[in-house]
């Protein structure tokens, strides 16, 4: 095989992992959730901008709010998760620019001074951070849940601002009984590699 990553890892990462629909209620801890971020802050993102912003709901206070926002097919799995997080685009996350790509502070006003642009920016590299917190998800052991079966506006007015656009949420913890649907067909390579 051509991967460098031992058989073991990538099942963990991509063969066995699943969504999951149900959980045990052993908690998630916050020092977890710091070793999943500090693994997947390293991944790529234009112009280093990394605009994903992460809300942790725990009480149950917030809970009760956000399952309200969901789906009801999701409103189970989201009200019994060990943990669920909001995950959001930051459209200002020029702001953060100088500090983050420090070779051309420029760039926050050459190329992110107008909302729209920040806004396109930010959801197609948040949506790609969102994918590397999955897998971080997986890679601490944990199955994750991602979910866009909600009220986006409903969740941005409860928890967020102006600012942050809601991406999913991502019901996170250790599967419980019968947590996988039948894995669903994927296509063949050929379907999806043309080479010119």
């Amino acid at each position: 095989m051509s991967l460098v990553l031992d058989r073991a890892a990538q099942d963990l990462l991509f063969r066995e992992a699943r969504t999951a629909n149900s959980f045990t209620d052993e908690p998630v801890t916050d020092e977890q959730v710091q070793a999943i971020y500090d693994l997947v802050k390293y991944g790529p993102t234009a112009f280093n901008q990394s605009p994903l912003r992460i809300t942790l709901v725990r009480s149950p206070e917030a809970r009760e709010r956000l399952v309200r926002h969901m789906a009801e097919g999701n409103r189970p799995k989201t009200a019994t998760a060990p943990l669920v997080a909001i995950l959001s685009a930051d459209n200002e996350f020029h702001e953060e620019l100088p500090q983050l790509f420090p070779h051309f502070p420029q760039a926050k006003d050459a190329f992110f001074s107008e909302r729209p642009v920040r806004e396109g920016a930010a959801t197609l590299n948040a949506a790609l951070q969102a994918a590397y917190f999955i897998v971080g998800v997986r890679a601490a052991g944990l199955a994750a849940g991602p979910m866009t079966g909600l009220d986006f506006e409903g969740v941005r007015k409860e928890f967020l601002d102006d600012d942050h656009t809601p991406l999913m949420v991502v019901n996170i913890g250790r599967p419980g009984p019968d947590a996988w649907f039948p894995r669903s067909p994927r296509l063949a390579y050929d379907q999806v590699v043309t080479t010119v």
